[in-house]
């Protein structure tokens, strides 16, 4: 028995096409025909379906197509009515379902659901990568990140990599405190895509002591001490300024608006 030729055609890649096509043949198993796939993918004029068409009538082959644009949908139904060539349209019957019951027009634009898949998966890594790399924990992710946070603690760099993050950008923060060195690939960082974040010496103090109280601990450690505070500031200063980045007061500013101010900081300069 001749094998059956199912064309899958696509104005994307096909890969929908051909799952819908093996998932109806598999309900098909105990025939003695076997079936030959073959997908011809970015099909995106009258020309490549008419060629199509003509090798389907020549191979007495079947079509399954997804193809968003209705214009090439229609033509596909008229030739393959003249070519005495089967096609099923599996894209087409809920395109028009969907637009009667939105009351809308479709976009027509090829592959979208690849192009929001992408997008997910960016936001992944770059969620991960935020993580991997937060406070200082591997230096090396400072000249593979797409913009790199420097800050004494509680300047909110860790919750401002995440917010960037969902925005699909690499962050990795560094914490500056004046007993430890900054890691060398700090001052090999490209400047434009380094940040600063500085804040009020007194706003700290109450965030420091607020913190050292959660923890259960007295509020009058030197981590909270104003004249700590004041150290650890001016040495971020000379950090920053070796550096040669810009600096971002987060003094009473929402975490949402510090991210929002980098960002369009971030894409003047690249």
């Amino acid at each position: 028995m001749n094998p059956l030729r199912l064309f899958i055609v696509s104005d994307s890649v096909g890969e929908t096409g051909e799952l819908v096509a093996k998932a109806a043949i598999s309900q098909y198993l105990n025939t003695d025909q076997h079936a030959v796939l073959k997908r011809f993918p970015y099909i995106d004029s009258v020309v490549h379906l008419q060629e199509i068409i003509k090798l389907a009538a020549a191979q007495r082959a079947f079509i399954v197509y997804t193809l968003v644009s209705k214009e090439l949908r229609e033509y596909l139904v008229a030739e393959t009515a003249k070519f005495h060539v089967s096609a099923v349209d599996l894209m087409g019957p809920l395109l028009d379902a969907l637009g009667e019951e939105l009351g809308a027009v479709p976009l027509e634009e090829a592959g979208l659901v690849r192009k929001l898949d992408d997008d997910y998966f960016k936001k992944v890594e770059a969620i991960e990568f935020a993580v991997k790399y937060d406070d200082g924990r591997d230096p090396r992710g400072i000249l593979m990140a797409d913009i790199v946070l420097v800050g004494i603690s509680r300047t909110s760099k860790t919750p401002l990599s995440q917010y960037l993050a969902h925005k699909r950008l690499k962050v990795a923060n560094v914490p500056l405190v004046p007993e430890v060195d900054p890691p060398e690939e700090l001052f090999r960082v490209d400047p434009a895509k380094c940040f600063g974040l500085v804040i009020s010496p007194d706003k700290l103090n109450n965030i420091r002591k607020e913190r050292l109280i959660a923890l259960g601990l007295n509020d009058d450690a030197n981590y909270a001490r104003i004249e700590r505070i004041h150290e650890e500031i001016e040495h971020f200063n000379r950090v920053v300024e070796k550096i040669g980045c810009e600096v971002v007061d987060v003094t009473n500013r929402a975490v949402e608006e510090t991210a929002n101010l980098i960002l369009t900081k971030y894409k003047d300069k690249v």
